[in-house]
């Protein structure tokens, strides 16, 4: 079932106060907010993350630097579970708009000017 699906239930029942189907919605409401505790969480650590990151990219001034290079330039400095994964997922979704994606045989970043 499809969350869109089951937020429309929820709001169902909360709105018509059927409390024949209170067990469903408590349910319904658990299974919409699974996850939820994790997913701040990781919010939390990529937005105290990126100031180091962006502190390393400002430095480079005009200059590229690789993922790879990126990562063990800052990665003293990160969270002990913070991988190179997290990283590239950060820059290239999460911070995407703010960075400058320089294609080669080996990408390059950069802060956007």
């Amino acid at each position: 079932m499809k969350k869109a699906t089951m937020q429309t239930i929820v709001d169902y029942i909360n709105d018509n106060a059927v409390e024949e189907l209170f067990g469903v919605r408590d349910e319904l409401n658990a299974e919409l907010n699974k996850g939820a505790e994790e997913k701040a969480r990781n919010a939390e650590q990529y937005e105290a993350v990126k100031g180091i990151v962006f502190a390393e990219l400002a430095n480079l001034g005009e200059g590229t630097v690789t993922l790879g290079e990126l990562y063990d330039a800052v990665a003293e400095n990160l969270p002990q579970d913070f991988t190179k994964g997290k990283l590239q997922y950060a820059v290239t979704r999460l911070w995407k708009d703010e960075l400058e994606k320089v294609e080669g045989k080996v990408n390059g970043y950069r802060l956007k000017a």
